[in-house]
């Protein structure tokens, strides 16, 4: 739809703090693709103010909206409807304007799947894959993680009530187990997938030694400076590769892109420009 009174559609990424985010550089590469006219802007908007907003947004006239910190879980709550994906996750990424309101989605585990597997060929089938955090990034990636058929799928966090509250509500789906950090000592892992936000204050928490299996892969859902400290700990921990998650901010804005104009754009550019930046 276009904005109130006519002219371009009116999308922009929402989040605390959102100053650094690189989504407004992603989609005016993807519309200068595509040759779709549409204006994108960077919103931040405190918790407390998000209801309020989200409503006073949809009278603005804007399209569409990408979720990030930390509204993921919130902003459900507040959708008019979800899409089946959205729903199992209990966390949004994506709103698209409805009639009455915001339809929510979440493209994260698509997006992080597209990356993961298809651009830097790291397979998730038959291997041991755990999962750090269980906050709104680690709930969108975890069905689809489980659609791959780990040979195991671990969910780790400080403490023990989310990862097990998740596996509970993922169970039709697969099989997660839940864990503390510090119950995972004696574990080894072929894949290791953080989706803690700590990077952005600088921090890592304390892991056991010894959870990386030989040629063991580090994924880092965060990039720029805050996949610094996941960086260092998986480079003393001996992983073989270590990626960030700058391929799967671009793949999953493409499936979002998709969402709203119905065009999948060329994501390979994109990547390389940002990274060359």
């Amino acid at each position: 739809m276009a904005a109130r009174g006519g002219g371009v559609k009116r999308f922009a990424v929402i989040g605390q703090p959102i100053a650094h985010s690189l989504s407004p550089r992603i989609h005016a590469g993807f519309a200068e693709q595509t040759g779709i006219a549409l204006s994108y802007d960077a919103l931040a908007v405190a918790p407390e103010d998000l209801g309020a907003q989200l409503a006073a947004w949809h009278d603005e006239g804007y399209a569409g909206f990408n979720v990030t910190l930390p509204h993921k879980t919130a902003v459900a709550a507040l959708c008019t409807g979800l899409s089946e994906r959205a729903r199992v996750a209990e966390a949004v990424n994506t709103l698209i304007r409805g009639e009455g309101g915001w339809e929510g989605d979440n493209t994260d585990g698509e997006g992080l799947l597209r990356d993961l597997v298809d651009n830097c060929g790291v397979a998730v089938a038959d291997r041991r894959v755990l999962v750090l955090g269980a906050g709104g990034a680690a709930r969108g990636i975890l069905q689809p993680l489980l659609a791959e058929e780990p040979a195991e799928l671990v969910l780790s966090n400080r403490s023990p009530w989310k990862p097990e509250t998740i596996a509970d509500a993922l169970a039709p789906y697969g099989r997660i187990r839940p864990a503390t950090h510090m119950a995972l000592k004696g574990d080894r892992f072929d894949l290791v997938i953080n989706a803690m936000s700590v990077g952005h204050g600088g921090g890592f928490p304390r892991l056991p030694e010894g959870l990386l299996a030989d040629d063991a892969v580090v994924y880092d859902l965060s990039y720029g400076e805050a996949h610094a400290p996941l960086a260092r700990w998986a480079g003393d921990a001996g992983a073989s590769a270590v990626f960030d998650g700058l391929g799967m901010l671009v793949e999953q804005a493409a499936v979002s892109f998709e969402r709203w104009h119905g065009v999948l754009p060329v994501t390979d550019n994109v990547i390389a420009r940002l990274r060359a930046a």
